[in-house]
């Protein structure tokens, strides 16, 4: 296991990663907010850095763009916009489709796709409006396209600062979303065991999951408001999110504190 010091240089020299594969992600997946795949990256990236073993021999770079690549495959699951009768409708149009513009020599009309198929031209429309919204396989990121990047020292206090939020938060998360995280993110286990063990559906611990990224997201948007309203992405009660935030006052220190203050929960 790495030292504190070994891993908050970890997390500080990689957050650039981060950010590098959520705006490739988001450039293939656009239905997926950018900000919702970065939150759930810092969230891996931090919990990456604490469980890996350099003993092991692996790159952390390899090491946490897994853990980073399996972080958006679990949120975009979580916000999956297409049933699997949508899925299949799009692969079966789509293979019409090129298997007609093959055999013609040239792309095909929706009208002709939807003649072989003996559909309508407007479910063919839809079909494959919806295929430029599918997901492409997160695999084809690869490390040799990301560009070296070496934080100036503004940058690396701003980033510091960030990951120092995002710690005190994963703490102060409530009891079983913090449970859940730490299962998912640092001891890798598959959702399908966790739901057995807490006795719950598997959606159920998707959910909480989801929900716990999304605190951590507001918490960040609190700490850096600059005087202005936060936005909230949380979907639990406001006196759920005042005792988070509370929680992060307790532990974070005075400037912490400060920039989360607004909470009736929190005192100056």
């Amino acid at each position: 296991m790495t030292t504190r010091e070994e891993r908050n240089r970890l997390i500080e020299e990689n957050l650039p990663l981060v950010g590098y594969l959520a705006s490739d992600t988001h450039a293939r997946a656009t239905h997926v907010p950018r900000e919702e795949l970065a939150s759930a990256g810092a969230l891996a990236l931090v919990t990456a850095a604490e469980a890996y073993d350099p003993s092991l021999g692996v790159p952390f770079g390899a090491y946490a763009r897994r853990r980073i690549l399996g972080a958006f495959a679990d949120e975009m699951r979580s916000m999956d916009w297409a049933s699997r009768g949508i899925r299949r409708r799009i692969k079966e149009t789509t293979a019409v489709q090129d298997t007609l513009s093959s055999g013609l020599g040239r792309p095909a009309t929706a009208a002709e796709i939807a003649t072989a198929m003996g559909v309508s031209q407007e479910e063919v429309l839809a079909a494959l409006a919806d295929a430029t919204r599918s997901v492409t396989t997160l695999d084809d990121v690869h490390e040799s396209d990301l560009a070296s990047y070496t934080p100036l020292p503004d940058e690396a206090a701003a980033v510091a600062e960030r990951r120092t939020v995002l710690d005190h938060a994963i703490r102060a998360l409530p009891e079983r979303m913090r449970m859940i995280v730490h299962a998912v993110y640092i001891d890798e286990r598959p959702v399908k065991e966790i739901a057995e063990e807490l006795g719950v559906s598997h959606s159920a611990v998707s959910q909480q999951r989801a929900e716990a990224i999304r605190l951590l997201r507001d918490a960040l948007e609190r700490f850096y408001r600059d005087g202005e309203e936060a936005p909230t992405t949380s979907r639990v009660s406001a006196s759920v999110r005042d005792g988070f935030f509370a929680r992060i006052a307790e532990t974070g220190g005075s400037r912490i504190a400060r920039a989360l203050a607004g909470s009736a929960s929190i005192t100056s």
